[in-house]
Formats: C-alpha cells, sequence, structure tokens
C-alpha cells in the first residue's frame, strides 16, 4: 500500500508539472510579424469626374428659318468648312436681291446728280462772265453760284447713300451665307439636336444645332478634387482611372490642369482638376464616369514598413517600458527635400522582438500611401521583422488532475 501511494504522488506531481508547463506557454503571446522591406511610396487623391473631349464646339445659326437639309448626323466626322445643314434661304435671298437694286438705284442717282453738278457750273462761269461784261446783274451771278453748290453738295450725299447701300448689300449676303451651317472645325459629330422641316428661331438666344467634338483621340477628364486633397495635386502628377464600360481596363493620363474656381455643392467645396488622357482606340466616351487615382508623389527603392506596425501597441504595457508610442504619437518634424518637392517629415516607432520581447525602435517617417510610411532614419535594418500584432497562444484542450481523482484506496 504505501509503494502505490508514492506512485500515486508522483503521478499527481508529473501531471501538476505539465499543466503549470501548458499555462506558461498559454501565457506567452503569439506575435505576427512582417519584415522591413524596399519598395515604391505612392500617396494618391482619390476622387471622381467625367470623360470629355478636349475641345467641344456648339454649331448654331445666326439667322432663323426652316431646315432645308441635314447632311450630318451623330457620328458624322466632319472637316472644317464641310456644310452641315442649309436653312431655306429664299427669304434672304430677297433681301439681297433688294438690297442690290437699292445699290444700282443709288448709282444711277449718283450718275444723274454728277450731270446736274457739271451744267450748274457751266452756268455759273457764264454768268461770272457775263457780269463782267455788265449784261447780267450780281443776283443773277449769286444764283447761279447757289445752284451750283448745292448740286456739290448733292452729289456728296447721292455718293454717301451709295455706301450705304452697298453696306446693306453686304449685310444680307452675309446673312444669306449664314443660311448655310458649317463645321468650323475638324471633328466628329457627338449631338444633333434638329431635324428636316424643322423652324429654328435665333431672336434672342443662339439655338444649338449640332454639338462637335474636335478629337475624341485626345480626351480629358474633369475631376472633381475636395478642398482637403487639393493642396497636394499639382500640374504633372500622374494619374489611373477606371471607366464602368471597362473595369478590367486601367487609364493612364496626367494632371494638365487645377483650376482656381471653386464649385459648392451642398457646402462641400471641390476643384476642377483636368486629366489628360490619351484615347488612340476611342474606348472612352464622352460623359462615362471615371474613377480618379491621382499620383501626388512617389519614392522608388524606399525602405518602409507596414503602417499596422506604426498602429500596434504591445499588451500588457508592463511588457515594454516605452508603452503608448505608436502612430498616435507621431509627430511632425522639420521640412525635408526629396527629389525636388518639400515634403513634411513625421516621427513613430515600431516593436520588434529582442530576448522574446517587445523592443521599441523610434522612427523618423516620410510619404505615407495609407498602406507604407517610407522610414527616414532610426535604428530600423532592411529585412528586420516589426509586430503587427499579438495573440495568445490557443490554450491546450484537457483540464488539470481534480483534486482526489488519484487518491489512494482506503
Amino acid at each position: 500500500m504505501r509503494i502505490a501511494a508514492v506512485v500515486i504522488a508522483a503521478i499527481v506531481a508529473t501531471a501538476g508539472a505539465a499543466y503549470l508547463l501548458r499555462g506558461k506557454d498559454r501565457a506567452t503571446p503569439h506575435y505576427e510579424t512582417a519584415p522591413a522591406d524596399r519598395g515604391t511610396i505612392a500617396p494618391v487623391v482619390i476622387s471622381s469626374g467625367t470623360v470629355n473631349p478636349v475641345t467641344t464646339v456648339q454649331v448654331g445659326t445666326y439667322v432663323s428659318g426652316v431646315i432645308q437639309t441635314i447632311s450630318c448626323d451623330f457620328n458624322t466626322r466632319v472637316k472644317a468648312g464641310q456644310l452641315c445643314a442649309k436653312i431655306d434661304p429664299r427669304p434672304y435671298q430677297s433681301l439681297v436681291d433688294q438690297a442690290d437694286a437699292a445699290l444700282a438705284t443709288a448709282r444711277a442717282q449718283v450718275a444723274k446728280d454728277r450731270a446736274n453738278l457739271a451744267y450748274a457750273q457751266q452756268i455759273r462761269d457764264r454768268n461770272v462772265n457775263l457780269l463782267g461784261r455788265g449784261i447780267v446783274s450780281q443776283e443773277t451771278v449769286d444764283t447761279s453760284v447757289n445752284a451750283y453748290l448745292q448740286a456739290v453738295a448733292q452729289l456728296a450725299l447721292d455718293k454717301a447713300t451709295l455706301l450705304q447701300r452697298a453696306a446693306q448689300l453686304k449685310a444680307a449676303r452675309i446673312n444669306l451665307g449664314y443660311t448655310d451651317i458649317a463645321s468650323p472645325v475638324d471633328g466628329t459629330v457627338v449631338s444633333r439636336n434638329v431635324t428636316q422641316g424643322q423652324t429654328v428661331a435665333a431672336s434672342f438666344q443662339t439655338p444649338t444645332l449640332f454639338l462637335i467634338a474636335a478629337d475624341l483621340t485626345e480626351m480629358q477628364v474633369d475631376t472633381n478634387v475636395s478642398e482637403s486633397d487639393i493642396g497636394r495635386v499639382r500640374v504633372g502628377n500622374e494619374a489611373a482611372f477606371t471607366v464602368e464600360s471597362y473595369p478590367d481596363r486601367q487609364f493612364r493620363g496626367q494632371v494638365q490642369q487645377v483650376r482656381q474656381a471653386p464649385l459648392t455643392v451642398q457646402n462641400v467645396v471641390t476643384y476642377d482638376v483636368v486629366v489628360a488622357v490619351s484615347n488612340p482606340d476611342l474606348a472612352l466616351k464622352p460623359g462615362m464616369t471615371a474613377s480618379m487615382r491621382i499620383t501626388t508623389n512617389r519614392v522608388d527603392n524606399a525602405l518602409r514598413v507596414p503602417n499596422q506596425a506604426l498602429r500596434f501597441k504591445p499588451a500588457p504595457p508592463s511588457l515594454a517600458a516605452d508603452a503608448g508610442a505608436g502612430r498616435g504619437g507621431t509627430r511632425h518634424a522639420a521640412n525635408a527635400e526629396e527629389g525636388g518637392k518639400a515634403r513634411e517629415a513625421r516621427t513613430g516607432a515600431v516593436w520588434v522582438l529582442a530576448d522574446g520581447r517587445p523592443k521599441r525602435v523610434p522612427l523618423q517617417l516620410g510619404l505615407d500611401d495609407d498602406q507604407y510610411s517610407q522610414v527616414l532614419g532610426g535604428a530600423l535594418q532592411e529585412g528586420q521583422q516589426v509586430i503587427l500584432s499579438e495573440r495568445p497562444n490557443a490554450p491546450a484542450r484537457g483540464r488539470p488532475p481534480a483534486a482526489g481523482m488519484f487518491a489512494p484506496a482506503r
């Protein structure tokens, strides 16, 4: 019996020691790590916009009338000066004929009054000669001189009327020419707003008959960037976007213009950023909605750490003397120069394992693209593992031996 009791006591001691060891393993946390590597950091500004032609011309009409013929339709390729539509020219042709007749009348009047002037001049000269010989009175001479001067003035008036009638004829011909609706540029007809036989009225506002895109192989995206991000966007920034028609295709462009005029919709202020994009295969259509990503900066082969590592904080705090570091402790440092562009440096910290315990490593940080942060300074080496998160080891299955389980039999 005494030997059995000793054996049972040894078994109980062994089970208790194993349970203590399992409890110790359970208390040791498991750390998920990632290496500090080198790669590209490219912060982006995300926005949406609309695809538009670079140059869009609204072709209207200066004169009113009935559309007689239409020779341009949707998607028609046109050349500058090509006839697209014609307004009934008959009313304007009649005005040209009237103005032409009035001009002929003015020319005839000039010829008549020029002959009258020559006659008045002869009468004046004759009476002056006769006055010197005492044949006519001074009153007769004065009358002839007055008739001559009136003939000179009448001829001048007729010449001015002739110029007026010529101008009226020119205006009538111009209006007649406006009955031909021609394309002002080389391009593609995007929209046609009239039909044959329709009456257009150009009284107070010029009606738009056609909308012509100058060149659909070169497009632009007018994207709305919020006021919180507009300070980071510069002319020349690279951009990439997708449209719903081609979800698996990425189009690339470049910021061409950052417009200063604010756009306010429901108290939200945005700015129009124009992104130029090439469209050689005409895949992009005017009016498509683009999901835009504008790269505001870029650093290649930069030492970087995941942003999750900057947010990590070990628990319990007693495991590390410098607890409290993390992204929340990030502060701004002096401006640094990289690639000719000023950027604002930050400070933060990551945690690495040293002798099985987390150790805080302060860092000086640069660019941040929401996934990685650039490391500008600190004791962190390339390839060194940084802690992303921790979790306790899975508890061992089973229970410690209950009291009395191995009690000796009496």
